[in-house]
Formats: C-alpha cells, structure tokens, sequence
C-alpha cells in the first residue's frame, strides 16, 4: 500500500490507517477475540502498517487485542494508543491528564500491547485542569526515555496544538473529520500545515452514517452503542442527513465506486499529510476500504462534491453533550 507522511515528524505509515475500537466496543458488541485477531493480521497482511486504540477502548480489552495480534509484526507497524481519561472500575469517569497519571498509562500500556516502546501516544482529550504545556512536558520526557515515539493531540483545538508544540513537536492531531463533519478545516487544518503536524481523522465515515447502510429503521442499543445518544442519529435527523449519502451514491456510480471508497478517497484527497482510520472490525471492510486508497478523485469531482454538500444543512451534533464538553 502507498505510505504518507504524518507532516514533519518523520513518521512513515500506510495511507489509511484501522481504527481498532469496534472490534471491542463503541458501536455494538464486541468481537470474538479470534476473530479480532484475524481481523487485524489480516488488514496488515493487506499492507495497512497504522493500528489506532487506548486504553479506554472497552476499558483495556482493545489494547491486549491489539498487542497480541500485532506481537508477530512488532517491527512493521505503527500503534498509536492514548491517554487522558479517568477510569475507575473499569468506566470511564473524567479526565486525568496528571503527569503521573500519564507515565502510568504508558507502562500499563506498554504491558498490555506487548511491546517496548508506544510509536504515537495521544492525549485522548484535554484535561483543562492541567496546563498543555506540562502535558507536552511529560511527553516530551518519556520520548527522551524511549518509552514512546512521538506524540499526538485528539479532539483538540487550533490554540491548544500552538501551546504543545512550544514545548516538543506534535506529531499528529487527531480530530473528528469527514465529508459531513468538516469544523477542523476552519483553524485545525490550517495550524497542522503550518507547523508541518499530521493529521489523523476519526470517524472518516461518519461514524457508519456515510457507508450507506444506516437509514431511519436502524437500531442502536445505547448499552452498547455510543450512537445511541447522538444527535446526529436521531431517527428525525438521520432523514434530515440521507442527502449526504444520496450524493456520495450519485458521485459513486460515475466512478464505479461505493459511498465508502468516495467518502475516504475525499479525505485523503484534501492533503497529503492526512492519514484516515475507518473502523474496520471485519475484513470485508478491510478489503473494501483499501480501495479508496487508489481511486482518485478529480478536481471536477471535488468541485461537485463541494457544491452538492453547500446545499445540504447537516442537522444534529455530531456527539452528544458530554463528550462534546469534552473536545476543545
């Protein structure tokens, strides 16, 4: 597969990335664990070399998925997992951004994802408690230990990435980016070229709602399905948005593609320092998804997809409050 470059940081991985969350939780129940395993040996035997976790996902059980799986490949790949959260029998109660927190989670994850050394380590979300700059401080002190390689900032503002990069170079920014979520264009982006950041979006696909298979009969179990609690996924708001993948359907056909290949093609045709990671929790998704990495989208093809979307207001927060509240 064709490889990019997180900005400047040096950092090399394939074009698209798996996120690995759903194969333990967010969007339904778990996988199987030996059909996670085989999920993510088979996306690197596909050539994708980016694995994205944390230690929140699940808590805990996606990072030991993804360590055991990826232990064969060490050398290979790249695994990027995060921090931040407080969690307490095994829930996910606040932020914790403490510098001690921090140097916890990273030996915990190291434990956990069978390896030496984290490639990318993300503050998960910022922790307004605790000045960026003694983040990036920590970080930086645990990259001159060779416990982690570079680190990344998620869900983070234009502001907070200038204050971090003061101290050590931020590697990547991870921010919910997609055809239909498109706030990091306003000052993300801009700040990521500038500083020669990379940028890694989330939810690519509209957490599902852009592959097409969702519409207003779907079900989400809020036991086990974050959807279950966001606007943007509400029945009433779900017929408000199916413009959106009508589009992407009509933009599909003339290119002998899917909804999915033209969502993801879309990002990775805006720079060449974007590094997308769609949730892939079975390998048909996988060996759909790696298409999009070779269809190219045309200027003429940009141009119509920005004039279609510019007629269509996207109804809904694209998260519910609390982990809006969250995101700075």
């Amino acid at each position: 597969m064709i490889k990019r470059k997180l900005g400047n940081s040096g950092l090399e991985v394939s074009a698209l990335g798996m996120g690995c969350m759903n194969l333990s939780f967010g969007t339904g129940p778990a996988a199987d664990i030996n059909d996670g395993l085989a999920t993510i040996r088979a996306a690197v035997e596909r050539g994708i070399t980016f694995f994205d976790t944390a230690e929140g996902y699940g808590p805990y059980t996606n990072e030991k998925l993804v360590g055991e799986a990826l232990e064969p490949f060490r050398k290979d790949v790249t695994i990027a997992t995060k921090f931040g959260f407080k969690l307490e029998n095994n829930q996910i109660t606040g932020l914790d951004s403490r510098p001690e927190n921090i140097r916890e989670v990273a030996e915990a994850s190291l434990k956990r994802l069978r390896t030496d050394y984290i490639d990318l380590f993300y503050q998960h979300r910022v922790d307004p408690s605790v000045p960026i700059e003694e983040v990036a401080g920590t970080l930086k002190d645990l990259i001159q230990e060779g416990k982690i390689s570079y680190y990344g900032l998620s869900e983070v503002s234009a502001n907070t990435i200038r204050k971090a990069h003061a101290i050590h170079p931020v590697a990547a920014v991870q921010n919910q980016y997609s055809i239909w979520t498109r706030e990091p264009e306003a000052d993300v982006l801009p700040v990521c070229e500038e500083l020669g950041i990379g940028f890694v979006p989330w939810g690519p696909l509209g957490t599902g709602f852009l592959t097409g298979t969702i519409d207003t009969s779907s079900k989400f179990d809020a036991s086990t399905d974050l959807r279950a609690n966001f606007p943007r996924f509400s029945q009433e708001n779900i017929k408000a948005n199916m413009p959106v993948v009508d589009m992407l359907r009509n933009i599909a056909a003339k290119k002998n593609s899917n909804p999915v290949q033209i969502a993801l093609a879309w990002l990775l045709a805006q720079k060449s320092w974007i590094v997308p990671i769609p949730g892939m929790d079975k390998i048909a998704y996988i060996d759909d998804n790696i298409k999009s990495v070779d269809l190219l989208l045309t200027t003429e093809d940009l141009n119509e997809i920005d004039e279609q979307l510019s007629k269509i207001n996207i109804q809904g927060d694209r998260l519910d409050a609390g982990l809006l509240s969250m995101s700075e």
